[in-house]
């Protein structure tokens, strides 16, 4: 198994207990006195340890578009929704729907060149708060395109951590 390490896990006893630990493994677990990993996911939220005991946030990734991770995104502290972590987006872009269920507020219009190099004008609204397992960016606006788009989670956000894009997941580390 590429990229596994050993590591210790409980003293039980004045017994080391290890298991073989991989980057892409859920973080929410336990490795019994037979050295069976037993699996803490219903205590843990998410079923991952908080953010405090790992030192970073993560999110799952829940598929990839064209290669590019998916991923949930709460706004405002009270609705998810999937959003592409397009690491080449200046800005986050959300779409009308979303919008009008977070009672976004129009605070103007900016003109945007998208990746294929045609430039746009949309509205921008404010959002108070966008957060990912507890990592958290305040007062940012946004663009707001047509429901035809996808949301993209941009540099906006993503420029306050350090980011490690893995198989599974998104790594988050405060700066």
């Amino acid at each position: 198994m590429a990229g596994s390490a050993a590591l210790t896990v409980l003293t039980i006893g004045g017994k080391d207990i290890t298991a073989p630990a991989v980057a892409q493994d859920d973080a929410c677990y336990m490795v019994n006195s037979s050295g069976k990993r037993v699996n803490l996911g219903k205590l843990c939220r998410g079923g991952m340890a908080q953010p405090a005991a790992r030192g970073y946030f993560l999110a799952r990734i829940k598929r990839r578009d064209g290669g590019t991770p998916v991923i949930d995104v709460t706004f405002n502290g009270n609705r998810t929704y999937e959003m592409l972590v397009d690491t080449g987006a200046s800005g986050t872009l959300i779409t009308r729907s979303m919008a009008q269920a977070l009672n976004i507020p129009i605070v103007g219009a900016g003109r945007f060149t998208m990746a294929d190099g045609r430039n746009i004008i949309m509205p921008v609204g404010r959002i108070n708060s966008i957060t990912v397992d507890g990592a958290t960016v305040r007062n940012l606006n946004v663009a707001i395109a047509n429901d035809s788009a996808e949301g993209l989670l941009g540099s906006d956000f993503l420029g306050n951590y350090d980011i490690k894009i893995k198989r599974d997941v998104v790594e988050f580390y405060p700066r």
